[in-house]
């Protein structure tokens, strides 16, 4: 009858510590599900920004207002943010931030800038729309 009682304490212990490692796991995983989420919604907030500051650019001729070296903060804080995410969100990041160093300049007068530039922001949000669809 002892061995009953044995048998039974071993596997208590046995499902309360598989069971206490899959609460860790599951929050570990929901913790960095966390971050990924709250990285893309900043990110997407500083692409809607980004995209806003080179219409004003170049549709309301308004160097000012959209100073590019606004547009290089936040062009350099979607690039730092992707780090958090995927690795597709970090290519397509970097791919943007490429395409702005080239096309900043002749973005006032351009419309072909401003395609490339704003094709490449669209390239990101995708990303981060898809990758967001993912997460349990």
């Amino acid at each position: 009858m002892a061995w009953v009682y044995q048998l039974t304490l071993i596997f208590s212990m046995f499902f309360a510590l598989l069971g206490f490692s899959y609460n860790v796991w599951r929050m570990e995983v929901s913790e960095e599900n966390s971050n990924i989420r709250t990285a893309c919604f900043e990110m997407l907030l500083e692409l809607s920004s980004l995209e806003q500051l080179i219409y004003v650019a170049h549709y309301d001729q308004d160097d000012k207002t959209a100073s590019p070296r606004i547009g290089w903060v936040k062009v350099a804080l979607v690039a730092d943010l992707s780090v958090l995410t995927s690795d597709d969100i970090t290519k397509h990041s970097l791919i943007l931030k490429k395409v702005w160093s080239q096309h900043w300049q002749l973005m006032l007068t351009d419309e072909n800038s401003v395609v490339k530039i704003v094709s490449a922001i669209e390239q990101v949000r995708v990303e981060i729309k898809q990758t967001l669809h993912t997460l349990n």
